[in-house]
């Protein structure tokens, strides 16, 4: 799997979470698993047979969490500059064809949150921005065509 990117904040909610699926919600299956069978013939239980499922999908999810984990590195907070657009830098960019502004913060992309503001970094916007500069115009080739964006400010 391929490196992940996180802050502090963002390992940290992973780790909650991991602890909570397997503290809280893996033995609420078990149980689940357990009252399912002995209710009698499993070859016709459905509620055996959605427990089961239930199982697989809570293992496979806390796998995934705990392959995420395994395999990301956490951004020191105290390199960050505002020289050029790096990643968990507030960036405010002006639309060059109808002047509209806006804020995103370039997070990991398993941090991102658009109602917060938050971009993943692999989205065609952060990739446009990473590493230019306050003042650069950038173009940007996203879904709808190309658009041309101005960093009107970076900051942390």
């Amino acid at each position: 799997m391929a490196i992940t990117y996180m802050t502090k904040e963002g390992y940290k909610r992973k780790m909650e979470e991991i602890a909570y699926l397997e503290s809280v919600k893996r033995p609420e299956i078990s149980r689940a698993i357990a009252e399912a069978r002995d209710k009698g013939d499993l070859s016709e239980n459905s509620e055996y047979d959605a427990a089961k499922e239930a199982q697989g999908m809570l293992e496979m999810k806390i796998a995934q969490l705990k392959d995420l984990v395994a395999n990301s590195r956490i951004i020191d907070e105290a390199n960050l500059n505002t020289e050029e657009v790096q990643i968990l830098n507030t960036v405010r960019i002006r639309n060059i064809a109808n002047g509209a502004e806006m804020s995103y913060t370039i997070v990991a992309d398993s941090e991102a949150n658009l109602k917060e503001k938050k971009i993943g970094s692999s989205t065609p916007i952060a990739k446009g921005l990473l590493g230019h500069k306050k003042g650069e115009t950038v173009e940007i080739r996203v879904p709808a065509g190309l658009m041309r964006f101005e960093i009107v400010d970076i900051t942390i």
